[in-house]
């Protein structure tokens, strides 16, 4: 996904502190993770599910995208649980 700037929501840092993820993490994903999942109709930018996976390190990041500006908004970060997601980390048992 290209951004040309990237904005950090609160909930976005906090959830990185909490689980240990990089900006430089988040970065990555943005620019070489896979996107699992596009909403085209959230409001008020489209939203991505995205998996990235860093060093046997599995992330998920949900980011918004103001398709005119192409500045990417950070909504949440987390690690997948095995518990809930098959071992791609892309579908949900």
């Amino acid at each position: 996904m290209k951004c040309n700037s990237i904005l950090y929501s609160d909930h976005s840092v906090s959830q990185m502190f909490k689980r240990d993820i990089s900006i430089d993490e988040v970065e990555y994903i943005l620019a070489s993770g896979e996107i699992i999942k596009a909403y085209k109709d959230d409001k008020p930018f489209p939203s991505y599910f995205m998996l990235g996976i860093i060093n046997d390190k599995s992330i998920h990041l949900v980011v918004a995208m103001d398709p005119l500006t192409q500045r990417c908004v950070i909504i949440t970060t987390y690690i997948p649980n095995l518990s809930i997601w098959q071992k791609d980390f892309k579908t949900k048992k």
